[in-house]
């Protein structure tokens, strides 16, 4: 495995798996297996609705607490809410989070910082970051925040590479996280003869070497998968490195091509969502 070094000196696996769209089974499934697999960095979220389903796999996988990065994200009907950050807590059956965010620039999300900002003051988060955030949204929190963002999880692929965003957050000490790491399983990405040849340089799929593309570029990535033998392949990412030359290549396929469009509509309707985290198995 390799590591970022977060903007607070904590350390934060470079892959791990997602959650989001998994159910309860599904999500506890496919957590443990990656955790039998080497993956020591889970993204879960209030909105998936499977928090207590990653509680119980990090239980049965026998690791220690310590030995796993556990990333959770506030969702913003939850943000002016005083115990949202002690429910998603209990819900996860743990004493910390290692990174919180916040998942949507949504309702009153100054007020979801503050809580975040809080929880890290008194020990029950160890990072803090945001979620789909545009530069300008981050700036703003740049100008009122106590307690500085080390993350910022967002759509990057290599269809999408977002590389005014990436130096800006160098520039300010942030990490990138890609969200659709692999483009939403895309076949046009996932089959790119650039990658198909790659892979059989290699040995590896063109999955595998677009997750190690991101790697080298310093992207985290959170590839989600329900299938053993995919989420197997996904860590199997450290036994070979990309040329510059190769990295260059790939770098020439970016067509900022999004798959995923946020619009005001959208964000104020997220605002007003209340997802049933009481009700989850």
């Amino acid at each position: 495995m390799e590591y970022a070094i977060l903007n607070n000196g904590l350390k934060m696996p470079m892959a791990g798996i997602g959650t989001f769209l998994l159910t309860p089974d599904q999500a506890e499934a496919s957590v443990l297996a990656a955790l039998e697999n080497g993956c020591r960095l889970i993204d879960t979220a209030n909105a998936y609705v499977n928090e207590k389903a990653v509680g119980r796999a990090m239980r049965k996988s026998g690791l220690s607490r310590e030995e796993i990065f556990l990333e959770t994200k506030l969702w913003p009907s939850f943000y002016e809410d005083e115990n949202a950050v002690n429910k998603t807590l209990q819900r996860l059956s743990t004493d910390y989070i290692d990174l919180l965010l916040i998942h949507q620039p949504a309702g009153n999300y100054v007020a979801g910082y503050r809580l975040m900002e809080k929880a890290y003051q008194e020990g029950k988060v160890r990072a803090i970051g945001l979620s789909n955030f545009t530069e300008g949204q981050i700036r703003e929190i740049l100008d009122i925040c106590d307690v500085k963002p080390s993350v910022l999880q967002t759509e990057v692929h290599p269809y999408f590479q977002e590389r005014a965003l990436k130096a800006f957050l160098d520039n300010e000490g942030m990490v990138l996280q890609a969200w659709y790491p692999l483009g939403h399983g895309d076949k046009t990405l996932l089959e790119d003869p650039v990658f198909a040849d790659l892979g059989k340089k290699y040995s590896k799929t063109g999955a595998q070497i677009i997750l190690r593309w991101h790697i080298q570029a310093g992207n985290i990535v959170i590839p989600g998968s329900k299938n053993p033998a995919h989420i197997k392949d996904n860590f199997d990412l450290f036994d070979f490195s990309l040329t510059d030359e190769e990295m260059a290549k790939i770098a020439a396929l970016d067509k900022n091509t999004r798959y995923y469009t946020s619009t005001p509509e959208m964000l104020k309707a997220y605002a007003e969502i209340v997802p049933d985290v009481d009700g989850q198995k």
